[in-house]
């Protein structure tokens, strides 16, 4: 095989692009979407409307045996180059890149025994992604809808002046990239999507496609936190809401409304806060999801792709997402950039969520598709055109970590064998995480939506919630 053939490419790189009057919902503009949720015929299940979800997503898959279950005892070509570290709960370990998720370890709880059969990106994010096997090993468009779209579904009739499913992708991403599709459940349960780096100056939330009656009064590109002030002037000394549609009415008045304004506006919070995340966009994006879940969205999925921006030069060495493969990138020298920026944010989101006081309120999860390989891989670099070190693909075993949601904390559930090839001990599926899920948001995952065909499709076709989360 040669070097062309043993790249992986992971998901898709971005491409740059703001379309006018586009909203990141699969090109549907805001009103469309409120037009198409208010068509749908079937009625979301009774759910408790005060809780919610940051799901914070590692696309390209993360190291375990890098991160949260390390092996030191192992040999040298399985262990790695770092070294664990304890923690403020003993027995509780994790790489010496993340010293402050070693102060905080008893606020989150680390799963490490859970696995799929998926190795492609492709497969593993639909896996992940959906709690279903999905009908194809490879491409990420699902064919079962991502749990955010099934929370957007059961919470339709929700309405406090905010989209209920919010995802924040790097610019560019559509959500099939990260397999955050509908399926048959239809765009209307398409995340609003909020793309870009928050710290840049340039940065805005999607605009809204407005009437061509009211397009001339209002910049077709109007911006959520630079222009709302002169929109709600024009609207209030031309009554130009009369002359709009209820779905137009219902699109304005949520990107016009307090809520929406507070949620999307950083600047409300304290510079000593906004540094604490990290002047990063991916502790931006961490502060925002913090922001809209307090106001009431209720699933809001947060994208660590990419570390090499806000600032951050990109190594020549390194990655754009968690893909570490020795022909992509030098894993060491790529996680040594990386992991500072994640431990950061990461934390800082756990500890806000606690010091909130939203930690019954509001679950964390923070994983990607699959875990990397135990054996170290060396392999000329792509870029370099040198040999390093790196990890491919691996399903057989994942860790990842749920902080908040009332559940128990500050534990390790299940474990893997000592090369950290596969569960040794109480063997769970991504299943078995949605279940948790599901639980918490107090969403039936028995019932069931019809598919494409008409048949009834159970939200969840299996999987039990993790009872040692679990409090009494």
């Amino acid at each position: 095989m040669n070097l062309q053939q043993r790249v992986c490419s992971g998901p898709v790189k971005r491409r740059e692009f703001l379309a006018a009057g586009m909203l990141g919902v699969g090109g549907l503009s805001l009103p469309e979407l409120f037009q198409l949720q208010a068509q749908a015929e079937q009625v979301g299940q009774a759910v408790d409307q005060q809780t919610n979800v940051i799901f914070v997503w590692m696309p390209g898959g993360p190291p375990h045996m890098d991160m949260y279950d390390m092996k030191p005892k192992a040999s040298s070509d399985y262990r790695g180059e770092f070294h664990p570290i304890p923690t403020n709960v003993p027995g509780l370990d994790v790489c010496e890149l993340m010293p402050r998720h070693a102060k905080i370890a008893d606020k989150y709880s680390v799963v490490r025994s859970i696995s799929h059969n998926f190795a492609d990106h492709g497969g593993g994010h639909k896996r992940m992604m959906t709690g279903r096997v999905p009908a194809t090993p490879v491409d990420t468009v699902n064919d079962a809808p991502a749990t955010g779209s099934i929370v957007a579904k059961c919470r339709e009739r929700v309405d406090n002046g905010l989209p209920n499913y919010v995802s924040m992708n790097p610019g560019g991403r559509t959500n099939d990239v990260f397999a955050q599709g509908p399926a048959y459940l239809g765009q209307a349960y398409l995340p609003f999507n909020v793309e870009g780096d928050p710290t840049q100056p340039n940065f805005v939330v999607p605009n809204i496609a407005m009437n061509t009656t009211i397009a001339p009064r209002v910049d077709d590109r109007m911006k959520l936190l630079s222009s709302l002030d002169r929109i709600d002037r024009h609207i209030d000394t031309s009554r130009m809401m009369d002359s709009m549609d209820r779905y137009q009415q219902r699109a304005v008045s949520m990107l016009l409304s307090d809520a929406a304004k507070k949620a999307f506006d950083l600047s409300r919070e304290p510079d000593a806060l906004r540094d604490r995340y990290g002047r990063h966009c991916w502790g931006q994006r961490a502060l925002m999801a913090r922001r809209l879940v307090e106001a009431g969205v209720s699933f809001v999925t947060v994208i660590m792709e990419n570390p090499y921006q806000s600032g951050i030069p990109h190594l020549k060495q390194g990655v754009y997402n968690w893909d570490s493969h020795a022909v992509n990138c030098h894993i060491w020298d790529d996680l040594n950039v990386r992991l500072p920026i994640y431990d950061q944010a990461v934390t800082a989101l756990i500890e806000d969520v606690y010091q909130r006081g939203l930690d019954k309120k509001t679950l964390i999860v923070v994983t990607g598709e699959f875990g990397r390989t135990p054996r170290i891989e060396k392999s000329i670099g792509s870029q370099t055109g040198v040999m390093h070190p790196g990890r491919d693909h691996w399903p057989q075993a994942m860790s990842l970590i749920m902080a908040g949601g009332g559940m128990r904390t500050g534990q390790i559930v299940g474990s893997t064998n000592s090369k950290g090839e596969h569960p040794a001990d109480r063997p769970l599926t991504p299943n078995d995480l949605w279940a948790t899920v599901y639980r918490h948001l107090g969403i039936d995952d028995s019932a069931s939506f019809p598919d494409y065909g008409g048949r009834p499709m159970p939200i969840l076709p299996f999987g039990d919630p993790i009872s040692e989360l679990l409090r009494a």
